[in-house]
C-alpha cells in the first residue's frame, strides 16, 4: 500500500512539474489545522514531507495562521510551537490579521504564481483549492499524509492548453521574449503616431504686430552743412583741330 501511494505521488508531482512549471525546492504552505493533525497522529512534518515529495522542500506559513493559533488558546499550543518553526511568508494582512483560511487563499490568488503546495485539514480551504487550477493539496488521513490527485480544474486547464485554447504563463513569457528578439513589439510602437495634445495659443502671438519704421536714408555729402559742392565738368576743346606751328601766331 505504501509503494502504491508513493507511485501515485510521483505521478502527481510530475503532472504539476510538466504542466504548471513546479520546481524544487517545493514550497509547502501549512496552516494550524495540519500541524494539529500531525501532532495528534505523531507525524514528523519536517522529516516526512520531503520524503513523500521526493525532493527538497521549503515549509512555510503566514503571520495570520500564527495569530489564529494564539487566539485559540492552550488547546492548540503544540500546533503553534510546530508552526513557529517554519518560514513565514509575508501577506497583505500584517497590520490587520484575517482568518488563516482567508489568508491562505489570498496567497494563492487565481493562478498560484509562487507554485505553493497547500497542507491543510480545513474543509473550506480544501474545497476552494480544488477549484483553482495548478494547486497541489496535501492532507492527513488517519496517520498517513496524502497528496491529492490533480483536480478537475487542473486537468481542464491542461486539456485547454493542449487544444490550443489557452496559453500557459511560461508560453506567454517565451512568446513575448521572441517578439522582443524579432523587434515586433518595437515596430508596432514606432508605427503609431502620437496624438498631440491641444494647447492654448501663445499669448505673445496674440499681440498686435508693431509697424516697423523705415530706416533713415543716408545724407548726401554737402547737404548737411548748406554748402554747395563743387561740380567739376570736363571742358571740351573747341575749334576744328590743333593749331599748326606755321600759323598766324607763329608768323613773323
Amino acid at each position: 500500500m505504501k509503494l502504491k501511494r508513493q507511485k501515485q505521488a510521483k505521478k502527481t508531482i510530475s503532472f504539476y512539474k510538466y504542466n504548471f512549471s513546479f520546481r524544487e525546492p517545493f514550497q509547502v504552505l501549512i496552516d494550524g489545522t495540519f500541524c494539529q493533525a500531525a501532532l495528534k497522529n505523531k507525524i514528523q512534518i519536517k522529516e516526512q514531507i520531503p520524503k513523500y515529495l521526493m525532493g527538497e522542500v521549503q515549509l512555510c506559513t503566514t503571520n495570520c495562521a500564527l495569530k489564529e493559533l494564539e487566539t485559540l488558546g492552550k488547546e492548540l499550543y503544540g500546533a503553534k510551537v510546530i508552526l513557529q518553526r517554519f518560514q513565514i511568508r509575508s501577506c497583505s494582512h500584517f497590520k490587520s490579521p484575517v482568518p488563516a483560511s482567508e489568508c491562505l487563499l489570498s496567497m494563492l490568488g487565481e493562478t498560484n504564481p509562487h507554485h505553493y503546495f497547500v497542507a491543510t485539514q480545513d474543509f473550506g480551504v480544501t474545497e476552494e483549492v480544488k477549484r483553482l487550477p495548478g494547486v497541489p493539496l496535501i492532507y492527513i488521513v488517519v496517520n498517513t499524509m496524502v497528496l491529492e490527485k490533480p483536480s478537475a480544474s487542473s486537468q481542464g486547464r491542461v486539456a485547454a492548453v493542449q487544444a490550443g485554447e489557452l496559453v500557459t504563463p511560461a508560453q506567454q513569457q517565451s512568446i513575448s521574449s521572441l517578439k522582443e528578439q524579432q523587434g515586433i513589439g518595437q515596430e508596432e510602437g514606432r508605427g503609431r503616431k502620437r496624438k498631440r495634445k491641444r494647447s492654448n495659443p501663445n499669448p505673445l502671438s496674440c499681440l498686435k504686430k508693431k509697424k516697423r519704421k523705415a530706416p533713415p536714408t543716408p545724407a548726401i555729402q554737402g547737404e548737411g552743412d548748406g554748402k554747395k559742392g563743387r561740380s567739376r565738368s570736363k571742358k571740351r576743346k573747341t575749334g576744328d583741330g590743333p593749331s599748326e606751328p606755321g600759323g598766324p601766331a607763329g608768323s613773323q
